[in-house]
């Protein structure tokens, strides 16, 4: 697990926790929010660790039988909870592994300390349960909520508790570590690091993926063609990103960044900031053809795409439906 100088970036959030740990100022529920692979898991498990830690320091030891235990994942009071269902934290999630075990205390540390993955899946019900035991808290407990969008939170829980917000890192660090930690080529780190647009769990994938070049040539043999492309093409298109199913994020964040560079063009003819500066000609011919408008549109489609994958709407209509809005922008 290492210590929280291991951690590239959030200087101000690791701050915040050791200031409040070395002042005893702990709140009872905190809520991080980043997006996927932006460090929330690893953040949130040192501060549990920090909080249980028998040396009580700004950093965990790595050393004591708590740390040790942390490590393993088998502490007694570090409970992640989980849930059956995998698009769905429900009430009956929260009341059984929170709310009726938030009054046993600690087994043996000062804190008890539960962590809820994904805590935009609760339920509304899940989280009116939630409510009542972060209103009126045993003094020992400790809620730490990761989300990659707090604005699904309801705003009774937003207000309760500390917003950690997790910020993109610098491309500087995000290369660095991909370079002197991980051994990537130099050429392989820039490409990583340009994509990953300040997410170093992000670079970290596309440095060990074996189809990222293979997705990010085929995204953008699209998107250089599809508005030249017959509809019959579009749906052959389709059917050939299912072979991406189990990575349709990463397919949809490169189409994203693409448009970004066609805005990011359009609008100051700067070609320095693009990440795809090799197809420069392209950008420029839509940006040139498209209206700021359009390009907003296709920003929003590629959002709404997302929310309609996570809701498990057919996945065959859902790109019929963006490659359609892209088209007709």
């Amino acid at each position: 697990m290492g210590s929280f100088k291991d951690v590239v970036g959030h200087r101000d959030i690791i701050q915040y926790i050791g200031n409040a740990v070395s002042m005893e100022k702990v709140s009872h529920a905190y809520i991080m929010n980043g997006a996927r692979g932006s460090g929330k898991k690893m953040l949130a498990s040192l501060f549990a660790m920090t909080l249980l830690c028998e040396k009580k320091g700004p950093d965990p030891c790595n050393v004591c039988h708590s740390c040790r235990q942390a490590e393993k994942g088998n502490h007694p009071d570090i409970i992640w909870v989980a849930h059956e269902k995998p698009n769905t934290i429900s009430v009956d999630d929260i009341r059984g592994q929170v709310n009726n075990t938030v009054m046993i205390k600690p087994y043996q540390g000062p804190y008890k300390i539960y962590i809820i993955d994904h805590a935009e899946l609760m339920s509304p019900q899940a989280q009116n349960a939630l409510l009542k035991t972060i209103e009126e808290p045993p003094e020992y407990a400790v809620i730490i909520l990761l989300t990659e969008n707090a604005e699904m939170l309801l705003p009774t829980i937003n207000s309760r508790c500390v917003m950690l917000k997790l910020r993109n890192i610098r491309n500087t660090l995000i290369k660095k570590y991909l370079m002197e930690i991980l051994q990537i080529p130099d050429y392989k780190a820039d490409v990583c690091t340009a994509f990953a647009q300040g997410n170093m769990g992000r670079a970290i994938m596309l440095a060990h993926s074996e189809h990222f070049n293979e997705i990010k040539d085929e995204a953008v043999k699209l998107l250089k063609y599809i508005h030249e492309m017959e509809f019959s093409e579009v749906v052959a298109a389709v059917n050939n990103v299912t072979a991406y199913k189990l990575e349709i994020t990463d397919y949809l964040d490169i189409i994203m960044i693409w448009y970004r560079d066609v805005l990011l063009y359009k609008a100051t003819k700067e070609i320095d900031k693009l990440v795809f500066k090799d197809q420069i000609k392209y950008i420029k011919e839509q940006a040139k053809t498209s209206s700021y408008e359009g390009i907003q549109n296709i920003i929003a489609g590629l959002e709404k795409a997302k929310a309609r994958l996570r809701a498990n709407v057919n996945f065959e209509l859902v790109m019929e439906l963006l490659f359609m809005t892209i088209k007709e922008n």
